[in-house]
């Protein structure tokens, strides 16, 4: 599908989607009654100018860039940063966040192995970099960063049907690959994976402070089994108490979470019923900095990652208690399911940015 394509279909399916808020709303709701929601529709496709474009004509007006530079050079520097802040805005579109160089790649393939590999001094050295991005970052006009602190990345087993004809990215724990049996980090228990969270809080997180720049972490996708892990790891971010621990660490109003919707629902028995309370308790202590707005079916060690409309969580549910606790930041789509006709997910993606602008718009009509 061309561009020019793309924005006609995505406007369409966008503009659909917020003319269906009616069906969400009670009756006797009115527009014009209503106390507004704070939630922004965003993403982070990335900051070239074609998806800019894109991005704008969609009113998709806040985003998270993509990587600056995996590593500290003149993209990291004030005068870089400021120049991509600026070519975002000159879209009409504002740049709330970008990522550090700790992605959710696998420990091979990290932009900075050696501070999850708990290496010194190398950590040392590529920890001092990280808070000089932060700096630089702050003084540029961008106050907050999406990290990491992964070393399994993203495991999942086989992809199954989906609706349609769509594939749904799917984790079952028994049909994980898990050779070899230790990843190249070794084993690492508890005790070690804490003791390297903490290491890097312990000297980023006051540098956050000064800046006035917020730092939010994305949990660990999935959780794994509390007593064995995987291949040797244990997924300490994986669990909601492990991410209650992990707030405790330095705790700051700068210190917060890349709230990922569907990974948290992934570390849940009954993700319906339970992940309403836990999007409270963070939301409510104002440590949700950003949120992948993602649904699943299944639970803790067996799901599929599903269309938004199309899992076992009642998105609009969900966003009521976003706006209940206050939330004020992105709601973007961070995964989308495969289709063959559309190997981009374009229309998935612009599928998923009307759905979640008329589910903003039905909570701001509720009052």
């Amino acid at each position: 599908m061309n561009r020019r394509n793309f924005l006609q279909f995505a406007g369409a399916t966008a503009g659909a989607s917020v003319l269906s808020t009616n069906t969400l709303l009670p009756q006797g709701s009115s527009h014009s009654a209503s106390r507004k929601a704070l939630m922004k529709v965003g993403t982070q496709h990335g900051s070239s100018n074609d998806i800019l474009e894109v991005l704008c004509s969609l009113g998709v007006n806040n985003i998270c860039s993509s990587l600056p530079s995996a590593k500290m050079d003149a993209n990291w520097t004030v005068e870089g940063l400021t120049k991509l802040r600026e070519r975002v805005e000159s879209y009409g579109i504002h740049l709330d966040m970008i990522p550090l160089p700790l992605s959710s790649a696998y420990i091979t393939r990290a932009e900075l192995p050696s501070i999850m590999m708990g290496k010194s001094p190398e950590r040392d050295r590529d920890i001092d970099s990280v808070c000089q991005m932060i700096r630089n970052a702050s003084l540029a006009g961008i106050r907050a960063l999406k990290y990491n602190m992964s070393i399994l990345g993203v495991v999942r087993s086989e992809p199954t049907p989906g609706r349609g004809r769509s594939t749904y990215s799917t984790f079952v724990y028994e049909k994980a690959k898990h050779e070899p049996p230790l990843t190249e980090a070794g084993p690492v228990n508890p005790d070690a994976y804490w003791e390297r969270i903490t290491y890097f809080l312990d000297r980023v997180v006051p540098v956050a402070a000064e800046h006035k720049t917020r730092i939010a972490c994305h949990p660990h996708d999935p959780g794994m089994p509390h007593d064995k892990g995987y291949r040797g790891v244990h997924t300490v971010l994986g669990s909601v108490d492990g991410l209650k621990k992990f707030l405790s660490i330095r705790e700051n109003t700068y210190h917060g979470l890349n709230f990922c919707q569907g990974t948290v629902s992934e570390m849940l028995q009954d993700p319906a019923k339970e992940i309403l309370d836990v999007i409270r308790y963070f939301g409510s202590r104002k440590k949700i900095f950003n949120v992948h707005f993602r649904n699943i079916k299944g639970k803790f060690l067996n799901f599929q990652e599903t269309y938004i409309d199309n899992g076992d969580v009642d998105m609009l549910k969900a966003m009521r208690v976003y706006k209940e606790v206050g939330y004020d930041g992105m709601m973007m789509p961070d995964h989308v399911p495969k289709v063959a006709a559309d190997p981009r997910g374009l229309q998935a993606f612009a599928y998923t940015f009307g759905y979640i602008k008329a589910l903003i718009a039905a909570v701001t009509a509720e009052g």
